[in-house]
């Protein structure tokens, strides 16, 4: 690499405006007149438009007569014949460059047997060459590529290129960095090089699934490839690795299943993982040494080779990932997967900002990058070829490894435009795709209105949004730990509780609502970030019986799960799972992270009840009202005693097993009677158990316990 020694700067900031730095150490910062000098030794005017001290020197806003042409060296030349290039500076963040540069054909590498096509993006370049090694000891070999319509750069390899490895080296501004393909599908070990692969000897096909005609359908159960198997009893050969995650007919010590065939019989249908694809912070040459949660991406369509049996084969990682999946598709389950497209791990690093310096990265009016998500960088979705990367791998995710659904990472940081052509591409492809995220309403420099957050939902129609305001109310702020929610006993969540219940969509006071759709709440009261609700309960009623804690754990948990919209589980929460107290576990050892299989035999009572919960939901429709018209149609809130909640739904289906279904919460210490509307009910979850089959039959009064959720059913 080259290091410049410039005596003053010249940037392009706009197509024709070019900005000029003149130290006072050099002539006082003064001149009278600049000239643009071609690498071809062209001479073009510049007409300074207004000059103005900063700092410790002068800044000169100039103008050309004729835009630049882009891949090409040019420099600009003083009144007293002092001479710098000029650099490629803010013009990559202006709509003009946009439109100029905009490719909507393919990029990365296009393999067969007798020649591979590599194709990349990277319009502010003056050279690009290739740098092809067969494997890592090899010297490479670098090949020119030549530069084509709007910024692509091309070439062609005659062979088979079959797990060769690959980068491509840029020159912008006079120096040459050495950048991964960012549509790289496999890669060396820790992502130093993008892998040539031939895609077509890893196809699988995909078992057919069970329908799902509405997002409401799904019950999601999130977890971590890692944390899924690598305790000691889960049972599984291959811990902490893909194919331990697909391996099905494990049980623990004591003979019951464990793993993907429990999540089979527990009765959800999509297992959601945190990411998968390429992230910094766990070493794949000794894997086992750290943990990492993966919200520190690197590759964004390579799988994470830590979780491989063996990181050094390119298509190790791919294959185990793709027999992963398919093993979960044999169990009539589908796929989420958990995508961080709104920040790179380092963001000087990254092959985004070595490519094309400064476009894919949102900066703020001081030219500062912008730190929205809180890791240093926010990548700039609206820009057309950052969103067109978004799409395009989404796409791929969706097409090639057969992925059901997506999760967005801090969604809030990406825009509007963006997350909706990525509902409209994924519909496309497969229409059950389910698409959720954090709307959280992050700082970062595009306008508000722009955000793809849950305050703009009603620009979001397609897509499911982590509902904070049922979290919160229903177990407490999850910042505050000590604040508890309403399953916690707290009477001041209780007209929220009741909002929440019905969807968010404002029941009652339609204004008061924060969703168009119950399709669009996702109803969670614990995830892989923060406290696990055991651990809050600890904390909030620490001198309470142990019963106690397992009783308002109980009925927070069935509320996410009775509650009209997306229900929403972490892993292990039906065994109250524990991470001993951390509440940020993003690369805490395994004995913390992991699923502890044996705690579930322990509370294998509230597994069970937990399964019959979601047994009714998956057997009841009224459960899973597909729109606000449908809840509002069907839903009445009982006339009980407060902070009791009481609602029943009725269905408008005349051939509908159950007419009408019942709901009563009580988050009180203390028995409480309750009178129903007139009708034959029958009990089928009390405090002991839950199922479709009849407890008892209850007539209009009945006297509910403490702490406990009943639901109750007319059957025609």
């Amino acid at each position: 690499m080259i290091t410049i020694e410039r005596t003053f700067n010249a940037y392009l900031d706009e197509m024709r405006i070019i900005t000029i730095i003149l130290p006072f150490s050099y002539h006082q910062g003064r001149s009278s007149g600049f000239s643009l000098l071609a690498d071809w030794e062209e001479e073009f005017p510049v007409e300074i438009l207004k000059s103005m001290p900063i700092e410790d020197a002068v800044k000169y806003t100039c103008r050309i007569e004729h835009e630049a042409e882009f891949g090409k060296q040019y420099w600009i030349v003083d009144e007293y014949g002092g001479k710098t290039d000029l650099q490629i500076g803010a013009v990559i963040r202006t709509s003009d460059f946009d439109e100029k540069f905009y490719y909507d054909g393919p990029l990365g590498f296009s393999y067969s047997k007798e020649k591979t096509h590599f194709r990349l993006w990277a319009p502010t370049a003056a050279k690009v060459k290739l740098k092809l090694k067969g494997a890592l000891e090899q010297e490479a070999e670098l090949i020119p590529m030549g530069r084509e319509e709007r910024g692509v750069w091309s070439c062609e390899v005659k062979g088979d290129l079959d797990r060769f490895l690959y980068s491509f080296l840029v020159c912008i501004n006079l120096e040459w960095k050495e950048a991964v393909d960012p549509y790289a599908v496999s890669s060396a070990t820790n992502g130093e090089y993008g892998a040539v692969v031939n895609m077509e000897n890893t196809k699988v096909k995909k078992p057919e699934l069970p329908p799902l005609p509405q997002p409401t359908d799904a019950i999601i159960y999130e977890t971590h490839i890692r944390d899924f198997t690598i305790h000691p009893a889960s049972g599984a050969a291959q811990k902490g690795l893909y194919l331990g995650a697909g391996e099905t007919n494990t049980v623990g010590r004591d003979g019951e299943p464990t793993c993907l065939s429990y999540v089979k019989q527990l009765g959800i249908t999509h297992i959601e993982f945190l990411p998968v694809h390429d992230f910094e912070g766990v070493d794949e040459k000794s894997p086992k040494e750290e943990y990492n949660w993966g919200y520190n991406p690197l590759h964004f369509n390579v799988p994470e080779g830590s979780y491989s049996t063996n990181p050094l084969d390119p298509y190790s990682r791919i294959r185990e990932l793709k027999a992963l999946i398919y093993a979960v598709h044999s169990q009539g389950l589908r796929v989420i997967m958990d995508v961080v497209y709104n920040h790179v791990y380092i963001r000087e690093h990254s092959s985004f900002e070595k490519i094309v310096p400064g476009y894919f990265f949102r900066h703020d009016e001081y030219g500062m990058p912008s730190n929205g998500t809180g890791v240093g960088n926010d990548f700039a979705s609206e820009r057309l070829m950052a969103r067109k990367f978004i799409v395009d791998s989404v796409s791929y995710w969706i097409k090639e490894y057969q992925i059901d659904g997506f999760r967005f990472d801090l969604m809030g940081i990406l825009d509007i435009e963006t997350m909706n052509e990525v509902r409209q591409n994924a519909e496309l492809i497969d229409p059950s795709v389910i698409i959720i995220g954090e709307g959280w309403d992050l700082n970062t420099p595009i306008p508000d209105d722009q955000k793809a957050s849950i305050r703009n939902q009603e620009k979001l129609p397609g897509i499911g949004q982590f509902n904070d305001w049922f979290r919160d109310s229903i177990k407490g702020s999850t910042f505050n730990l000590y604040d508890k929610g309403y399953a916690l006993g707290n009477e001041h969540y209780y007209d929220a509780a009741k909002q929440v219940l019905a969807g968010s969509i404002g029941l009652e006071k339609k204004e008061k609502g924060i969703f168009l759709s119950p399709s669009q709440s996702v109803n969670y009261v614990e995830s892989h970030d923060n406290h696990t609700l055991w651990d809050k309960i600890q904390v909030c009623s620490e001198n309470a019986d142990p019963l106690v804690q397992q009783q308002k754990h109980r009925l927070a948990t069935a509320m996410v799960l009775l509650s009209q919209g997306i229900p929403f589980l972490h892993s292990g929460q039906e065994f109250f799972r524990t991470k001993e107290g951390n509440g940020n576990s993003y690369r805490a050892p395994d004995s913390i992270n992991n699923l502890d299989w044996e705690r579930k035999s322990r509370y294998l009572n509230n597994v069970e009840y937990i399964k019959g919960l979601i047994s009714i939901r998956r057997s009841i429709p009224l459960f899973r009202l597909a729109n606000a018209e449908m809840i509002r149609n069907s839903m009445r809130f009982l006339d009980i005693k407060k902070p009791l909640l009481g609602y029943v739904l009725t269905s408008s289906d005349q051939n509908a097993e159950c007419s009408h279904a019942a709901v009563i919460i009580n988050p009180l210490m203390t028995e409480e009677e309750i009178f129903l509307p007139a009708g034959d009910w029958d009990l089928i979850a009390d405090e002991r158990e839950a199922g479709i089959s009849t407890i008892r039959k209850i007539n209009t009064r009945f006297e509910m316990p403490p702490l406990s959720s009943y639901v109750l059913v007319c059957r025609r």
